[in-house]
């Protein structure tokens, strides 16, 4: 049986899903093409290559990092560029643009935050890695997204809305959790300078300055400036998105040309990189053991059972309550599934991990392993829930 539930879709919705499709399953790919080499005979070499210095210097900037620093730092910043154009492009078009329409996944991803760090927070107060209680609270959208184009026609098109925005909503609570709690080696001069920049920027967009070139040079500076302040770099990216003027006529729109321009650079180059240089986890024995720990439990935990509960049960209370409807075409059923493939941390829950427990090798290396089978188990339970939740066909 064939059942248009999405008259409205959009054109460019329908090039995000398949963008985040493709990339969702290159980076599962990565993943065990990672995990492979790092536990091969080639696997000291493999980790050696991702923490091998990689100094650059420009005149009297000097920035000695690491290649994976570096993935982490500078290319991942891109990434968060890419967020912070398409939470803005939902605010002013897309599925948050209408309150009515945002307020489901916003409650929905409100609730899939706060039930997992409750979680990790539960098992780990009090412990040296209570600072993990961020990463089990994102949402990975390539990763969650590819395992869901993997059902196919079985997921009705606002589904993947639904979760798309719940997850864009998840990136952004990530986005503040890492300013305000993962802030080192603090420097109120530089983050002044940045803030500056900023500011400038913002006074740019204000008076019609459409030219991308004219954000991205400024928005480098403001990038180094926020490095050296000690908040974590990433977080320009998300500023630069914001200060990117936005124009519902795409064809002078910087910030969609600039989000179009950056889809296929992220999904197929810097999230699989990011992904080789975070994943090269080399198994030590008794590393099963570990799984046990406070830190992993209230990972996995938070993931697997505190988002879908979280999403499921504050979801079901404002549509109970009359102030949202379930998205059309969707059931509890298939509410409930889509609250499990939110389970899928990785990206976010990674890069989070890195900076929760910086210097503590090993608690970093457990949590990631945590965290990929968190995502795993959430990747499989999400999809059977799915499937088995109804045999009808959906066209977009």
């Amino acid at each position: 049986m064939t059942n248009n539930t999405s008259p409205g879709l959009s054109n460019i919705f329908k090039d995000f899903f398949k963008s985040e499709k493709a990339g969702g399953l290159i980076l599962i790919f990565c993943t065990i093409i990672s995990l492979l080499i790092a536990n091969s005979g080639w696997g000291n070499g493999y980790t050696h290559f991702w923490h091998s210095p990689l100094n650059l210097s420009f005149s009297t900037i000097k920035l000695d990092y690491s290649v994976e620093e570096w993935i982490n730092d500078g290319l991942m910043t891109v990434f968060f560029l890419m967020v912070g154009l398409e939470i803005e492009r939902e605010l002013y078009v897309g599925e948050l643009s209408d309150f009515k329409n945002a307020l489901l996944p916003i409650v929905a991803a409100i609730g899939g935050m706060a039930i997992p760090a409750l979680i990790h927070f539960y098992f780990n107060h009090g412990t040296t890695t209570q600072s993990g209680i961020g990463v089990p609270m994102a949402t990975d959208i390539a990763f969650s997204l590819g395992v869901l184009s993997l059902l196919g026609s079985r997921v009705p098109p606002s589904l993947k809305i639904f979760l798309t925005a719940l997850a864009i909503i998840d990136d952004l609570g990530a986005v503040i959790i890492i300013a305000v709690f993962y802030t080192k080696d603090f420097s109120a001069v530089n983050l002044f300078i940045a803030i500056g920049i900023f500011l400038f920027l913002l006074i740019l967009n204000r008076l019609k300055v459409y030219k991308i070139w004219v954000y991205l040079v400024p928005g480098a500076l403001m990038w180094y400036f926020m490095l050296k302040s000690g908040v974590h770099a990433t977080i320009s990216g998300v500023l630069l998105a914001f200060a990117i003027p936005f124009n519902k006529d795409d064809s002078v729109n910087p910030s969609y040309k600039l989000q179009h321009a950056l889809h296929n650079i992220v999904n197929f180059f810097i999230i699989p990189l990011f992904a080789l240089a975070n994943t090269g986890i080399q198994l030590a024995a008794g590393w099963l053991n570990h799984l046990y720990s406070k830190n992993s439990i209230g990972i996995i935990a938070g993931l697997v059972l505190g988002k879908p509960i979280g999403i499921f049960v504050l979801s079901w209370f404002v549509i109970a309550m009359k102030w949202c409807r379930l998205p059309e075409g969707t059931d509890l059923k298939k509410l409930l599934g889509a609250g499990i493939l939110a389970g899928i941390g990785f990206t976010m829950s990674i890069f989070i991990t890195n900076l929760a427990f910086t210097g503590e090798t090993e608690i970093i290396q457990d949590s990631k392993i945590a965290v990929l089978l968190a995502s795993m188990l959430a990747a499989v339970a999400g999809m059977i829930i799915l499937f088995l939740s109804g045999k009808q066909r959906y066209v977009e």
